[in-house]
C-alpha cells in the first residue's frame, strides 16, 4: 500500500508499478491475462500459480453460496410434514420446534443467516417505501414511545459510530449546530438508513448540476400552492432594496400571502434605481407577471424614485395601492430624532467611550470584569435601531461604568493619565450625560417596539400599525408625565413621517377589521380617520359595486359578532391569534 488510508492505491513490490483500483486489480497485475491491466513481468512464476488458484477458489464459493436455499425456504421442505407447530401467544405466526431444534444444532455460522440476516430489496421496494418525510411526522407523532430497535445495543453502537462521523463532517466543514433542527435534516436521514449500507455519496457535480435543477423543480411545484391562494386572498408584491459586496444596487422582488413570503427574482437595479420612469417599467412588468386582479398593495421603500413611481403606477392600476415601508419609514423616524443636536451629540458621545475601551485589551478586560462580560454595542439590522439600543446597553451599565472609572483599578492605571482617558472617564462620570441618554431612551423606546413589530414575521403586521403607533405616542406622553412641551418638538416629527407615508388606507381598514381591537373599542365606527380608510379601501380594492355591497353587508356579521365570529373559539382566541390565522382556523 502506497497510503494506510487510501485502500485504492497500491504498488507491486516486483516492477515497482503503481496503480489505482484495489486489491483485485493487484491480483490481476500479478496473475496477468486481463486486458484491463498489465501484467506483472517481473512476477515469479510461483507466484503468479498462487493468486490464480485464490482467485479461482474465491471465485467458486461464490458461487456455491448463491445456490445455499434460504432457511425459511428449507423449513417448508416437504420432509419437514411430520414436525410439530406451536402458534404463539398472538396467533400471528407458526414456529416450528423442530425447525428450531434444527438450527440450535447447527454452527455458529449458521445462526447469523438466520431471521437477523438483512432483507434483500428489490423494485417493488421503492414503490412501497414510505416517503422519508411523512415517516419523519409519524415518528414525532407518536412521540417518546420506545421502539424494539432502541434496546438493541448493536444498534445503539452503530448510531454511535454514525453520529462520530456525522459530526466530525460538519466540524470539518464548518456548518453550524444549528441545521440539525430544519425539518429537512431528518428526512435526509431517513432516506439514507431506507437505502442501507454501501450507499454511494453524492459528487460535486450532482449536487451543484442535476439536483439543484431538481430541487428548482420542486420549489416550482411548491410555488404552485402560493399561487392559488394569490388568486383566492389577494397578495402584496414587496420590492426589497440592498446594497451588494460589489455596491450593486440591487431589489428582491417577494410576494406575500396567507401562506407566506415567496422569492420571486433578483434585479440588478443599478441604472434603475434612481430613474422612476424606468423603476416604473421594471415594478408594472411584476404586476402583469403575478396578475393585477391578484396585488392587492405594493410595499417598497420611500426614496424619491420610488415616491414618484409608485404614484404612476396607482394611476395606471386603479385597483392596488403602494404602501411604503413601514420598517423604513420608523428608520427614519428615529433618524429625524437623532438628527437633534443635543441627541446626536450624547450618541456621539457614547460611540467615542465604547471605541476608546474596545482599542485598549486591558482596559477592555477591566470594563468586562465590572460588567459581567456585559458589550456596550448591540447590533441591529438597521442604523438608528443600532443607535437606541447602544445607548439602552450603556444605560444598563451606568452603575457599573460609574464603579469602573471611581475604582482604584482605574486610577492607578495608564490610562486614567492619558488625556483620552480623561475624557471619557469626565463622560461616564458627568450627570448631564446621562439625562440626555435617559431622554433619548423615552422617546425612541416606543418606536424601536413598533419597528420590531413590522420588522418581524411573528405575525403579519397590517393589522397591528395603526394601534402601535397610537400606542407609542400613549407611551412617550406618559413617560414626560403629559408634559406636552417636552415632547412636542417630538411628536412633530413622527407625525410629519406617519401622515406622508405610513398613515394608509389599508392601516385603517386592518385596525377595524381586527378583532383584538374591534371588539375592544365601542367607539371605533364613530372614528372618522379608521371608517373613512376602511371605505376607501372597499372601493379601491373592489372594482364591482355589487361586491362592494356584499361586502357591506357582510360587515353587519362582523359588527354584530354573529356567525363564525360569536363562536367561543373565535371570542377565545382573538387576542392571541393574528386576524388571518383566526379566518384560517374557523374556516
Amino acid at each position: 500500500m502506497v497510503n494506510p488510508q487510501n485502500l485504492s492505491k497500491f504498488i507491486c513490490n516486483f516492477c515497482d508499478k503503481e496503480m489505482n483500483g484495489g486489491v483485485y486489480r493487484v491480483k490481476q497485475h500479478l496473475a496477468g491475462g486481463y486486458k484491463n491491466v498489465v501484467a506483472c513481468k517481473k512476477c515469479p512464476s510461483h507466484v503468479k500459480d498462487e493468486i490464480k488458484d485464490s482467485m479461482s477458489q474465491k471465485s467458486q464459493s461464490k458461487v456455491q453460496l448463491r445456490m445455499v436455499p434460504d432457511f425459511d425456504e428449507m423449513d417448508n421442505d416437504d420432509d419437514d410434514d411430520d414436525e410439530i407447530l406451536e402458534i404463539n401467544q398472538h396467533g400471528k405466526r407458526p414456529v416450528s420446534t423442530q425447525g428450531s431444534t434444527r438450527r440450535e444444532q447447527g454452527s455458529n455460522s449458521s445462526k447469523s443467516v438466520g431471521s437477523k440476516q438483512p432483507k434483500q430489496k428489490g423494485p417493488m421496494d421503492v414503490y412501497f417505501t414510505p416517503d422519508p418525510e411523512v415517516a419523519v411526522q409519524n415518528r414525532k407523532a407518536k412521540g417518546k414511545q420506545t421502539r424494539i430497535d432502541d434496546n438493541d445495543p448493536s444498534k445503539k453502537v452503530l448510531r454511535d459510530r454514525a453520529l462520530v462521523w456525522f459530526s466530525r463532517w460538519m466540524y470539518d466543514t464548518g456548518i453550524p449546530f444549528n441545521v440539525v433542527n430544519y425539518n429537512s435534516f431528518g428526512a435526509m436521514v431517513e432516506a439514507f438508513g431506507q437505502y442501507g449500507p454501501g450507499m454511494k455519496p453524492p459528487s460535486y457535480h450532482e449536487v451543484r448540476v442535476p439536483y439543484l435543477q431538481k430541487e428548482v423543480d420542486h420549489t416550482n411545484k411548491t410555488m404552485e400552492d402560493h399561487k392559488k391562494d394569490w388568486v383566492t386572498y389577494g397578495c402584496s408584491l414587496i420590492a426589497d432594496g440592498w446594497k451588494g459586496k460589489r455596491n450593486r444596487a440591487l431589489i428582491n422582488f417577494l410576494v406575500n400571502c396567507p401562506r407566506g413570503s415567496m422569492f420571486i427574482e433578483s434585479v440588478d437595479a443599478s441604472s434603475l434605481s434612481k430613474d422612476a420612469n424606468k423603476m416604473l417599467e421594471l415594478l408594472d412588468n411584476f404586476v402583469e407577471r403575478i396578475g393585477e386582479a391578484n396585488v392587492v398593495q405594493v410595499v417598497t421603500d420611500s426614496t424619491s424614485a420610488n415616491v414618484l413611481a409608485e404614484k404612476f403606477l396607482e394611476a395606471k392600476r386603479p385597483h392596488l395601492y403602494w404602501t411604503p415601508c413601514a420598517a423604513h419609514c420608523l428608520d427614519l423616524m428615529l433618524e429625524d430624532i437623532f438628527k437633534i443636536p443635543n441627541f446626536n451629540k450624547t450618541f456621539e458621545k457614547a460611540i467615542a467611550v465604547h471605541g476608546y475601551i474596545v482599542n485598549c485589551s486591558g482596559l477592555l478586560n477591566m470594563m468586562r470584569q465590572f460588567t459581567q462580560c456585559k458589550d456596550l454595542i448591540k447590533p441591529a439590522k438597521t442604523r438608528f435601531a443600532t443607535a437606541f439600543l447602544t445607548l439602552s446597553r450603556i444605560h444598563q451599565q451606568q452603575t457599573n461604568l460609574k464603579k469602573m472609572f471611581t475604582s482604584e483599578e482605574w486610577t492607578t492605571s495608564k490610562w486614567a493619565k492619558e488625556p483620552q482617558g480623561k475624557k471619557t472617564a469626565q463622560v461616564i462620570l458627568m450627570p448631564s450625560f446621562w439625562n440626555n441618554v435617559l431622554y433619548a431612551l423615552k422617546i425612541s423606546s416606543p418606536l424601536v417596539r413598533v419597528l420590531r413589530l413590522v420588522d418581524g414575521e411573528r405575525k403579519p403586521p397590517m393589522g397591528y400599525i395603526y394601534e402601535a403607533m397610537d400606542r407609542a405616542k400613549e407611551a412617550i406622553a406618559k413617560s414626560f408625565n403629559g408634559n406636552e412641551e417636552k415632547y412636542k418638538e417630538f411628536f412633530e416629527i413622527i407625525d410629519n413621517r406617519w401622515n406622508v407615508q405610513l398613515h394608509r388606507p389599508l392601516h385603517a381598514a386592518g385596525y377595524y377589521l381586527n378583532p383584538e381591537y374591534f371588539y375592544a373599542n365601542p367607539n371605533i365606527e364613530k372614528d372618522k380617520e379608521v371608517m373613512s380608510g376602511l371605505y376607501k379601501c372597499m372601493q379601491r380594492l373592489v372594482p364591482s359595486n355589487k361586491t362592494q355591497d356584499k361586502v357591506c353587508a357582510e360587515l353587519t356579521t362582523y359588527k354584530k359578532a354573529d356567525g363564525l365570529f360569536g363562536m367561543a373559539l373565535a371570542i377565545r382566541q382573538k387576542t392571541s391569534r393574528a386576524p388571518g390565522d383566526l379566518y384560517f382556523i374557523l374556516k
